[in-house]
């Protein structure tokens, strides 16, 4: 499904917090592993005196044996896992991004924030222009007080937002081949919100639960042993968020962008706010 995992970190815990999803991912699947840090120079000499640009070049190589003595030891914690170690000079997103483009099956995981290190590159940014730029499958957890880490994560199903739209629908392949793959239950999910009127919005629950039951019938076909639906009532950004946060394992999978349908909700942004405030992990994709 994937063919490798790239992990770009930036010697933060914060930025750890996506490693015990990436080790159980790589773990159940045998892929390689990319552990990625990024040496932005131009980031780095705008932010220095006149005085200490002389020592740019040793600030430089500094960074770069550091940066490499950081990811072996976190490759370390890959247990039988084929884990390569790169430290690239570029602006942080183009690297993921340019990497990316060169293997357009390999799945970027990363945190959506966390600032340290030499290069001192804002992962919450940066994770956003990558959510905007890559062509990529891309897993993104929001780093929390609570997170942790070590060890591996564990995911028990897979929640799929949808709008009715081809675009949104595009996702059920990749997740019912993961729900197969990780032995994971798939649950289709998709909202409606018309304000004051009980008659029209029975019409329209019916019309969800009518379209999902459907759905579900087509992600069983594709070898899923245990799918389901919800409806909720509210806009769609705030109840998938809330469906994850009380789904204990979930993964949100969901396409990048899609409008239609009934609630005509624009995937793209409501990926964005997802991926911003959801407590567990959300899986991005594009459409094919």
């Amino acid at each position: 499904m994937y063919s490798k995992i790239l992990i770009p970190l930036d010697g933060s815990k914060t930025a750890e917090m996506v490693l015990p999803y990436a080790r159980f991912l790589a773990g159940r699947f045998k892929i390689p592993i990319e552990l990625l840090a990024v040496i932005d120079i131009a980031e780095i000499a705008a932010h220095m005196s006149a005085e200490r640009a002389r020592f740019l070049d040793t600030m430089i190589d500094d960074g770069e044996r550091h940066s490499t003595a950081y990811l072996r030891g976190v490759a370390s914690t890959f247990q039988g896992a084929d884990v390569k170690c790169t430290v690239e000079k570029a602006r942080a997103a183009d690297a993921i991004i340019e990497r990316g483009e060169a293997d357009t099956a390999m799945l970027i995981a990363m945190a959506t924030h966390g600032r340290s290190g030499l290069n001192r590159f804002l992962l919450g940014s940066i994770a956003e222009k990558v959510l905007r730029g890559t062509v990529n499958p891309l897993l993104l957890v929001r780093a929390t007080e609570e997170a942790k880490s070590n060890g591996e994560a564990t995911l028990k199903s897979i929640i799929v937002p949808l709008d009715g739209s081809e675009l949104a629908e595009s996702v059920i392949p990749m997740a019912a081949g993961l729900a197969k793959k990780l032995g994971l239950k798939v649950v289709l999910f998709r909202s409606y919100h018309i304000i004051d009127n009980a008659e029209m919005i029975a019409g329209v629950r019916d019309e969800a639960n009518e379209y999902l039951e459907k759905q579900v019938a087509e992600v069983k076909k594709l070898g899923v042993e245990k799918a389901s639906f919800v409806t909720k009532e509210g806009f769609a950004a705030d109840e998938i968020i809330a469906l994850g946060g009380t789904t204990p394992g979930g993964l949100i999978a969901m396409c990048s962008h899609g409008r239609s349908g009934v609630k005509r909700w624009v995937l793209g942004s409501v990926a964005e706010t997802v991926v911003r405030h959801s407590a567990g992990p959300v899986l991005i994709t594009r459409p094919g």
